[in-house]
């Protein structure tokens, strides 16, 4: 596969952070007069728009103000537990093995940006990175899909020479969109087969994904 960049999804792809997701997506069941559920039960219930996922658990839909209910309840409790989460193992080779081969890698995450950035300082990532972009919204779980189109004509990318690496389906509807390549890893919140009826690549690490770059 011959790509000169790399776009490269943030929550479940380079941080591992699968554990304070169920823990948020539980506050918000609870929260709600639910019941606790399992990473298996989440995996099966993701989707985007997300509000769906938390519709299909609930086992009814959510107004406009219960959306943003859940939002602020997830955020808060994902929040509040992010300390807790790590990179996802080998990130920091990864990214400089990339860069060294000569090409380019920027960031792409539907997590708010204003919180996105600062984390990824934080984990002393960001020089990696020709451009990080996140959610601008007050409320997420939309699609990546017009967000990707605008990060590559941020930066004068043909999509021809991208790929997206991220670990849901909705990376590679957003890759498909834009008309750049995808792989997927089964780090995140989706089941490789659910990921693997995408037509595209999955790997079982970050680097089994860039090894297919090579």
């Amino acid at each position: 596969m011959k790509i000169s960049h790399v776009v490269w999804d943030w929550n479940g792809t380079l941080l591992h952070d699968n554990e304070i997701v169920l823990a948020a997506v539980n506050e918000v069941f609870v929260g709600f007069g639910g019941t606790a559920i399992t990473w298996a039960d989440w995996q099966a219930a993701y989707t985007r728009p997300m509000r769906v996922s938390y519709e299909t658990v609930l086992k009814r839909l959510l107004d406009e103000e219960e959306w943003a209910q859940v939002d602020k309840l997830y955020h808060d409790r994902y929040d509040a537990l992010l300390a807790e989460a790590l990179l996802a193992d080998g990130t920091q080779d990864v990214l400089k093995g990339l860069a060294e081969s000569g090409r380019t890698q920027s960031l792409l995450s539907m997590w708010f940006h204003d919180r996105l950035t600062p984390t990824i300082g934080e984990f002393g990532l960001t020089s990696y990175f020709t451009r990080i972009d996140g959610l601008v919204a007050e409320v997420g779980g939309g699609s990546k899909a017009d967000s990707l189109i605008r990060h590559l004509e941020a930066q004068n990318l043909d999509p021809a020479d991208v790929v997206l690496i991220g670990d849901v389906v909705d990376d590679a509807d957003a890759a498909r969109a834009a008309g750049a390549g995808s792989i997927l890893v089964s780090t995140g919140a989706m089941s490789r087969d659910a990921l693997e009826a995408t037509g595209f690549l999955v790997t079982d690490s970050i680097q089994e994904a860039v090894a297919l770059l090579k």
